[in-house]
């Protein structure tokens, strides 16, 4: 057993970060640009308001999503990844297409591996 090492401070951080639920299904959504909660909350299927509200507000505290505020009427609000939330699409990327391979839809038969 002395191949076993803790698990570095920073990946565990980042994989709670990125892994907390809604998290990576709202980031795939602003890969495509800005968006405003609407249109978030659209690209979400099954997320509350609250929720939406919350994850972005961690988002941002993190630095990886910028909310830009438009005085007009109504008052328009839009989010954005910043360059550090961009950095974060191939590893979305590459969660999707291991996703493709070994994640069954419900009711489908398990990948053969």
């Amino acid at each position: 057993m002395d191949d076993v090492r803790p698990v570095c401070a920073r990946f565990h951080l980042a994989i709670e970060l990125i892994g907390a639920r809604w998290t990576g299904a709202i980031l795939r959504g602003l890969f495509a640009g800005h968006r405003q909660f609407s249109q978030l909350r659209a690209s979400v299927p099954g997320i509350s308001d609250a929720m939406l509200t919350q994850r972005l507000r961690t988002l941002e505290t993190e630095g990886l999503v910028t909310r830009e505020v438009t005085a007009s009427s109504p008052v328009r609000v839009e989010y954005a990844l910043t360059e550090k939330g961009r950095a974060l699409e191939p590893v979305l990327e590459a969660v999707i297409a291991w996703s493709h391979r070994w994640v069954p839809l419900p009711g489908e038969a398990a990948p053969e591996e």
